[in-house]
């Protein structure tokens, strides 16, 4: 995994099974920071959405725009799917790149 500028493609959940919201960016670190800090301004900062579930990193940034583009069409059950096949605990993996630990996700009825 790249831990630099590296065009990606990024999925934030406020806990498990929760609210959704597909990103881009050039830099994960620094939109991840953003997020968390709520310094971007809309959807992720009314809703709490801040813990990194999912990620893809793309050789180009047409190629990462192109992929969050087909990822927001797809259906929310597409979407947790694709979180559980490669983070079944829903883990915060802002983790692994240098963030602190957010409380644990509460599981959620469904």
């Amino acid at each position: 995994m790249t831990r630099g500028l590296q065009p990606a493609v990024y999925l934030l959940a406020s806990r498990r099974n929760g609210t959704l919201y597909v990103g881009v960016t050039s830099d994960l670190r620094k939109r991840i920071a953003e997020h968390r800090d709520g310094l971007i301004e809309g959807f992720t900062k009314d809703y709490g959405v801040t813990r990194l579930v999912w990620f893809e990193e793309h050789a180009t940034m047409d190629a990462a725009i192109l992929r969050e583009k087909r990822i927001k069409k797809w259906k929310r059950e597409w979407k947790i799917n694709l979180i559980r096949e490669q983070n079944a605990d829903w883990r915060d993996l802002a983790v692994d790149l240098g963030f602190g630990m957010l409380p644990p996700i509460p599981s959620c009825r469904s």
